[in-house]
């Protein structure tokens, strides 16, 4: 195995360190439109706040607080479903009782009268973790409220403090961000354009994305803040404007966090190879960059994106109401949380439609385009009786998707099975709900019946539901159908082609006993039984949480059955 110093020495070889065609060294940072670089050195920051940059600070803070006796907390960036019992599920916002961080990757927490390990990378510490009760949880939005109550009643200079304490955490960790951000573009890109025999252009534009105008906005984000931070008393800082006045440009990061599980699996075929293992960590050592891979480093994006509304939440709620930032403060935290919540959106519809690729797969006979082609969600799905013009009546089971419903029918035998039996475009269709026995033209007995009929010809599709209470769910979900593509429509919501022909790829795959899982990100961890206390290091999950941030990643509406009835009616066969 070689050594880190040998990879750097060998790839130094190959003209690793910056050069320039005239011999003479390059810049070592990027520049902004001003030709200005960052005030901050590596050096700097470590002295400011050495936790945020150094492997295993924050883990040591941690533990040192809880062998204190103090609660420590931390707020969920992401949804961490799962159905594994050693692991802890939460929602988007929630907060967690950190028990123990021993390990890097997972920590050991309490929510809901519930212990178990979570994945350390969905999760933000709050500064203040005084204020915190053991045993909470619940979203920034829904505690803001009481907690500002509960912070009135506090002495002046503490509520001071403490705004102060978030003011600068935001401050600290977006001066961090910008050298991560640097150091990508840096350690990495630069480097490997400089080998056109290991990267394409393609192939560099999968992995890093949009990086690069992402690093070019921070900067001017990160200007704004400095003007408006207050040095000598920070709780007097006034940066609810900045948000504001850059709210439109974070729309980048959806670009960026669209395309990270095509990176992930991009990475993950070169890391099969060991001279590109070697390349990445000699970039890494000659940048002098802090010890996380690549990946890692990749997901920063993603995490900060979301850390926003959960910083300003914090912010809002040691802002006073007469605080002159208070107003900015407060319609920051509402734009950056819809900025948030639209990232989240997009990445739903990417596990979304692996999901239907792997259903489609399953469906016995299917005919015709793939389900990917048009449609990306499926919004309903259930029984209902087709009555054909002559009368004839058939028990069908129907999946409403977006633009089309589709039609299936159950094996006599093994009911788990689909057969494909035909689709209708709701684009070109007319929803019509008939009241009971009106529908002369096939007989006055139907009962909780509505009807499809086309905009353009005589096609007419006819249904009846068992029960009332069924149909209005099914009314309800063509509604919803339509409401949805409107707002995909205005949001630009498109899948790529490659995303498509990828899920497709995988579902195949996964047909024939070979799937790698989406993105080429680890699969679950094993079902493990918890030990006593003293020995949970043992059970520690055995998968890295990092690249399964979307894979895991559910939609912010109501909980549904939709899928569990999906997978129940057409398992995946082998």
């Amino acid at each position: 195995m070689v050594a880190r110093g040998e990879m750097a020495r060998f790839w130094s070889l190959e003209s690793l360190h910056t050069v320039s065609s005239d011999g003479g060294a390059e810049p070592s940072a990027l520049v902004d439109d001003n030709g200005s670089e960052e005030d901050f050195s590596y050096e700097d920051l470590c002295r400011a706040n050495p936790r945020y940059l150094q492997p295993g600070g924050e883990q040591l803070a941690i533990n040192e607080l809880i062998g204190d006796g103090s609660v420590v907390c931390a707020e969920a960036l992401w949804d961490h479903v799962t159905m594994d019992e050693q692991e802890l599920g939460f929602k988007a916002g929630d907060v967690i009782q950190v028990l123990e961080a021993s390990h890097k990757d997972w920590w050991w927490g309490r929510s809901a009268d519930r212990e178990a390990w979570f994945p350390a990378s969905f999760v933000r510490l709050r500064v203040n973790q005084e204020e915190l009760s053991e045993g909470s949880s619940g979203s920034p939005g829904e505690e803001q409220e009481e907690d500002t109550g509960r912070a009135r009643h506090k002495h002046p200079e503490s509520k001071q403090q403490m705004r102060a304490n978030v003011v600068q955490e935001i401050m600290d960790t977006e001066r961090v961000y910008i050298k991560h951000l640097r150091d990508i573009c840096e350690g990495y890109i630069r480097q490997c354009r400089k080998h056109t025999a290991m990267f394409s252009v393609a192939q560099l534009a999968t992995i890093f994305g949009n990086i690069e105008d992402i690093y070019r906005f921070q900067r001017k984000f990160l200007k704004d803040l400095e003007k408006q931070y207050n040095k000598e008393e920070p709780h007097l800082s006034e940066i609810g404007s900045c948000f504001l006045q850059h709210q439109e440009g974070f729309a980048i990061y959806s670009e960026y966090c669209n395309n990270h599980p095509g990176a992930c699996a991009e990475l993950a075929g070169l890391m099969q190879q060991r001279r590109y293992r070697h390349f990445f960590e000699a970039c890494r050592l000659l940048q002098q960059m802090i010890d996380i891979a690549l990946d890692g480093f990749l997901l920063t994006p993603v995490q900060k994106i979301c850390k926003y509304p959960l910083q300003l939440a914090e912010l809002l709620k040691y802002t006073a109401p007469e605080h002159s930032d208070y107003d900015n403060i407060k319609a920051a935290y509402e734009a950056m949380k819809n900025v948030a919540c639209l990232i989240n959106e997009r990445k739903r519809k990417l596990e979304s439609i692996d999901k239907i690729a792997r259903w489609q797969v399953s469906i016995v006979g299917w005919e015709g385009q793939d389900l990917l082609e048009r449609s990306s969600e499926l919004i309903h799905s259930g029984e209902l009786t087709s009555v054909t013009r002559q009368g004839k009546s058939q028990q069908r089971t129907f999946f409403l998707f977006d633009h089309q419903l589709v039609f299936c029918k159950k094996d006599l035998l093994r009911r788990d099975v689909l057969y494909y039996r035909g689709r209708a475009d709701t684009d070109a269709v007319e929803l019509v709900d008939l009241e009971d026995g009106r529908d002369g033209a096939r007989g006055p007995g139907l009962r909780n019946a509505f009807r499809l009929a086309s905009r353009t010809g005589d096609e007419v599709h006819l249904f009846c539901a068992r029960k009332p209470e069924d149909k209005a769910r099914w009314l309800q979900a063509f509604r919803d159908e339509r409401r949805r593509v409107q707002e995909d429509r205005a949001l630009g919501m498109e899948i790529s082609e490659n995303q498509k022909k990828l899920a497709m790829l995988n579902a195949q795959k996964a047909a024939h006993g070979k799937s790698k899982g989406y993105g080429g990100c680890p699969a679950a961890p094993p079902l493990q039984s918890l030990r006593p206390i003293h020995q949970r290091h043992i059970t520690v999950p055995s998968s890295l949480p990092q690249q399964q941030v979307f894979a895991l990643a559910e939609p912010k509406r109501k909980p549904s059955l939709f899928w569990h009835t999906f997978n129940k009616l057409a398992p995946f066969r082998k």
